[in-house]
């Protein structure tokens, strides 16, 4: 359950009085409905499982006093296929402390003393859904139906646990992450292989417990985000589940390391301070140059130690030049945005377009907002959907049309509340019309509260 600290919110510019709102408020059960009804026509094409994440506080949940990142993780699935939307079902996660609270045994597997709520991500890897989090705690595997069956270390290779946003190279198929050593100043840089054995486990030190919440990948190098955001003492000893803080005297640098040489020491470039939660994508050119897209926090839980909600994070461009010792930074979109996806097939590769939540401005902390973007990097065009109507949609997962088709003609699968109603439907967009209607809605009999990340699993499941 979530711990409280002595910050308030009542300093910082951006409103968070949203937060109170029904969209946010905890999903009180685990509920499961079968053989929903479809507005529009389902795509024959998406026969898989739509799944998100996030914090889900058995009981209310309070922003003034709660952190934003803790609270019980819950998963919500809708399984589609034949062009039907066969059934919507959520389901808390079992770590040790819920599972006892609930009165059930806990799940097998290993545990590393740090048996914390994971909350924050879903992937996909060797043929098992794992939930991933922030700060030390093992992966927890989930299977079809959602339940919780075990924790995993990878079978005794995992030294710590992942970073919220592991990434799978789509020339290998092998899995990276960074892995957060809490006892000790260093990151650990993961290679999970096709079989979900960590094959390579290289330290990196760094100063002071940077919170790496996520990192980018190129075909030869890893990106690393070693930002201002960091372990803060004061912030644990006060009991606050995510003890991390904005500390203004530490540098703000990015790391990049030789994938092709293990061993090899990082070469670290200065970068202007801010945070980085999620990088969009990154890809280097033949002069050894490395384009890192990222959306860019000016600061982040510094008078606000609850809530990332102190600045309008926006679309940044950074290109890092190795040979010079460099960084060039340069805004793409003023607009206030967050949660971008790309067609993943150009994970760490070249690639066209970004997909972003559009959020309110004013509204720090926001999981969702009123419209989706898509950016055209090539032409510099934003294309906007607009949900309409007052309501706001989450993070959006995108689904290729088919294996060979080009990068990002496919679907855009993401949740939306509709206030009026007090119920959430999975909207179906076509990335050929994309600022056009839905060609397929799923209305749900419940609301599914603000979260943070989607995930889709074709049906090999």
């Amino acid at each position: 359950m979530p711990g409280t600290t002595g910050h308030t919110t009542s300093s910082h510019p951006h409103s968070t009085t949203h937060l109170l709102g029904p969209g946010y408020r905890p999903a009180p059960a685990e509920t499961a409905h079968t053989d929903l009804a479809v507005r529009g026509a389902l795509p024959p094409q998406l026969d898989g499982t739509f799944l998100r994440i996030g914090p889900n506080t058995r009981g209310e949940h309070d922003p003034a006093v709660q952190h934003a990142f803790a609270g019980a993780g819950m998963v919500h699935g809708l399984r589609l296929g034949g062009g039907r939307a066969h059934w919507y079902r959520n389901r808390w996660l079992r770590d040790d402390a819920l599972a006892a609270e609930l009165g059930e045994l806990p799940v097998p597997g290993p545990r590393n003393g740090l048996d914390g709520n994971v909350n924050a991500n879903l992937v996909r890897h060797a043929g098992r859904t794992l939930a991933v989090t922030d700060g030390g705690a093992w992966p927890l595997v989930l299977d079809a139906e959602l339940r919780t069956v075990a924790r995993t270390d990878f079978d005794g290779t995992l030294p710590a646990g992942l970073c919220a946003h592991p990434l799978t190279d789509p020339l290998t198929g092998e899995l990276h992450a960074v892995a957060v050593d809490p006892a000790g100043d260093r990151a650990v840089l993961l290679t999970v292989d096709t079989e979900g054995l960590v094959r390579e486990a290289l330290p990196v030190p760094v100063k002071g417990r940077p919170w790496m919440h996520a990192f980018a990948l190129t075909e030869r190098h890893t990106v690393l985000f070693d930002l201002p955001v960091a372990h803060d003492p004061a912030e644990a000893r006060a009991g606050s589940p995510v003890p991390y803080a904005w500390q203004p005297d530490r540098d703000a640098r990015v790391g990049i390391v030789r994938r092709d040489r293990p061993g090899a020491a990082p070469l670290w470039l200065d970068v202007p301070p801010c945070y980085v939660f999620h990088p969009v994508n990154a890809f280097e050119d033949a002069d050894g140059r490395i384009t890192v897209d990222v959306i860019r926090h000016e600061r982040a839980f510094d008078r606000d130690r609850l809530h990332p909600s102190e600045s309008a994070p926006a679309l940044w461009r950074w290109t890092l030049d190795p040979r010079e010792g460099a960084v060039v930074e340069r805004r793409l979109d003023d607009r206030v945005q967050e949660f971008p996806r790309i067609d993943e097939r150009r994970t760490g590769l070249p690639y066209r377009y970004a997909f972003t939540v559009e959020l309110t401005p004013g509204r720090g902390a926001a999981l969702c907002g009123p419209a989706l973007l898509r950016h055209d990097l090539a032409t510099g065009r934003t294309d906007r959907h607009a949900f309409g109507g007052g309501r706001q949609g989450g993070e959006a997962v995108f689904v290729p049309r088919d294996a060979l088709a080009p990068e990002g003609d496919g679907w855009l699968l993401t949740l939306v509340y509709d206030p009026a109603a007090d119920r959430s439907e999975l909207l179906v967009l076509d990335t050929a019309d994309f600022t056009g209607p839905p060609v397929a809605a799923v209305p749900l009999p419940v609301r599914v509260p603000h979260g943070f990340h989607a995930q889709w699993v074709p049906s090999q499941w």
